[in-house]
């Protein structure tokens, strides 16, 4: 039985359904992990920041030594033939990717000129905000980008992330924060976090180890305009221990509360329903 939910990928200049193979023994990427991709959500009929995420992808792919060889008009375009492939009212994860075949003239080096791509959609449930999620602190630390591409949402970093999932199931957490080299709280394995104290939202400041990701800024800009101070700094463990609150952005669950951190249960706040509210209110014009 397969494993994968309902699934369209475009590749090769055409619509395919199921678990298409895209690679190859010797495709540099599945050798050396030279791919990059990026993540949508089509959900209640919207596609929120389709735009921006479908730019990052080409920024990716240029971080990653890559050629972006699908303008992001194209991206969009071929997102919405995709869509149509499922119900309306599906929740759909959109993932761009690009990815080197073939290795440079010293092997271990990739061709940017051997650029290939695919466009994959398949069904993701949302989340359930409800539930809640419980976090703990990781042993492992997010890299700095003079150690990994730290600027692109490549393939190739999230190993690191699993072995920290891996580590949080095991003690019987739902996800877990990794900080900096320096020690400072950078972001969960999944998501991008922020915490609340006295009515102020506070975020790790964006400083090269992680991506800001299209939803948190987004999730600040509409925090601000509706009037709560957001603040961009620097956070250890112990801010977010004693925090009155704890949510996360991104794009798959969106805006999402952290409902226990180690031991302590809380119960999500006024700053996250607001926030999640905008965030709907955002998605629906």
């Amino acid at each position: 039985m397969s494993r994968h939910s309902q699934t369209w990928t475009y590749f090769d200049g055409a619509w395919h359904e199921g678990n298409v193979p895209i690679m190859g023994v010797r495709t540099h990427a599945a050798w050396l992990g030279t791919s990059v991709f990026d993540g949508a959500r089509a959900f209640e009929g919207v596609t929120p920041d389709l735009d921006l995420h479908c730019l990052r992808i080409n920024r990716s792919a240029v971080a990653m030594g890559l050629k972006p060889v699908v303008s992001v008009e194209k991206w969009v375009e071929l997102t919405h033939a995709g869509l149509k492939r499922f119900p309306p009212d599906a929740a759909l994860y959109i993932r761009p990717m690009y990815w080197a075949e073939y290795p440079g003239a010293r092997t271990v080096d990739a061709d940017p000129e051997s650029t290939r791509w695919c466009l994959s959609i398949y069904d993701a449930a949302m989340p359930d905000p409800t539930r809640g999620t419980s976090i703990t602190l990781s042993r492992y630390r997010r890299p700095t980008i003079e150690c990994a591409v730290t600027d692109a949402k490549a393939g190739c970093l999230y190993p690191n992330n699993s072995r920290a999932l891996v580590e949080a199931h095991s003690r019987g957490f739902d996800n877990a924060a990794l900080c900096d080299m320096l020690g400072n709280v950078a972001e969960l394995a999944t998501a991008n976090i922020f915490i609340v104290k006295d009515g102020v939202a506070l975020t790790p400041a964006a400083n090269g180890t992680f991506l800001a990701g299209i939803t948190r800024t987004r999730t600040i800009g509409l925090l601000r305009e509706a009037g709560v101070e957001v603040i961009e700094g620097t956070l250890n463990w112990a801010d977010f221990k004693s925090a009155d609150e704890i949510f996360t952005t991104g794009n798959y669950s969106k805006v999402s509360p952290i409902t226990r951190i180690e031991e302590r249960d809380l119960q999500p706040g006024p700053v996250y329903r607001k926030a999640r509210k905008l965030y709907w209110d955002f998605a629906h014009p």
